[in-house]
């Protein structure tokens, strides 16, 4: 009686069938790949700051050694920088130029962005796309142009011509804040309309609140690229140490202490340095922008 009970209670074993093990199977094995390929990616991108940051903390006569630990790690390079170049001064210059032109840019782009995706009027289409033939412009293109007109002006051998550009617009930045803006419902702005909102007001207190992500966005672009920037300090500022930026004090000390690694490696150290302080803080709004910006209502 037991015995026959025990097997009435039993329930019959079920098997996963062969097709769904093979399906994990194949799921874990493509995830295997990929975290191998990005840690792979990833030692790829970091291993040259990893050798700058190696070769900056070396010795001279230890800059062609193979060993990433530096042994005895020494700071007289960085010390070596400082005293051949005026290194601080060329920080000033590179990070206030930088400033001026992001808040340029945001300013300006961020105002044309926002009447391409919010204001109706006739020939705003073609407006736009006019604006967007212009990225098909080199900028090599219009560096004799500006120059004559910058010179016209009384402006050659000062840093306007550096940051004063930035505050007349620009076709990406434009372009993508109004990538952003269309995101955003419409149905704020009429809103805020029916309250009695003017355009300013709406521009300045619904939408710049919102694109908080496009905007960290455009302006690690912007700094980027403004820090970056060599050719437009070589024309407008050819002498003048004092006025001119990092890229360009860089240029010149490889040129006079060519075979200096060490001392090139700090320089380069302080020189993306910030770029990756604020690209460590702004990450999470820069990504977030740029995955939006390219979603359209």
């Amino acid at each position: 009686m037991t015995s026959t009970t025990e097997m009435n209670t039993l329930k019959p074993v079920t098997r996963r069938p062969t097709w769904a093990q093979d399906t994990r199977v194949q799921r874990v094995a493509l995830d295997a790949v990929t975290y191998t390929l990005l840690i792979l990616g990833g030692v790829i991108m970091v291993a040259p700051f990893v050798w700058m940051l190696s070769t900056a903390l070396k010795q001279p006569a230890d800059q062609f050694t193979r060993t990433f630990i530096p042994n005895p790690v020494t700071l007289d390079n960085f010390a070596t920088l400082w005293e051949k170049l005026p290194f601080t001064t060329l920080l000033i210059n590179s990070f206030k130029i930088a400033l001026i032109t992001t808040i340029g840019q945001l300013l300006t782009c961020s105002m044309g962005a926002f009447v391409f995706a919010v204001v109706r009027f006739p020939g705003r289409g073609a407006l736009f796309f006019a604006l967007l033939a212009t990225l098909m412009v080199p900028a090599q293109a219009t560096i004799i142009p500006n120059f004559l007109i910058f010179r016209a002006l009384g402006l050659y051998g000062t840093q306007v011509p550096l940051w004063l550009p930035a505050f007349m617009g620009g076709a990406f930045g434009t372009f993508l804040l109004r990538q952003y803006f269309l995101t955003i419902p419409i149905d704020l702005a009429e809103a805020a309309r029916v309250d009695g909102a003017s355009l300013m007001t709406i521009f300045w207190r619904v939408y710049l609140p919102l694109a908080k992500p496009a905007l960290a966005a455009l302006s690690i672009f912007t700094f980027l690229g403004s820090w970056n920037n060599l050719w437009g300090p070589l024309i407008y500022l050819p002498a003048d140490l004092n006025q001119t930026t990092l890229p360009v004090g860089l240029a010149l000390f490889q040129a006079q202490y060519a075979g200096r690694w060490t001392v090139m490696m700090a320089g380069s150290l302080v020189s993306v340095a910030p770029i990756i302080i604020v690209f460590f803080f702004a990450q999470k709004y820069f990504i977030e922008g740029i995955a939006l910006s390219g979603v359209k209502r």
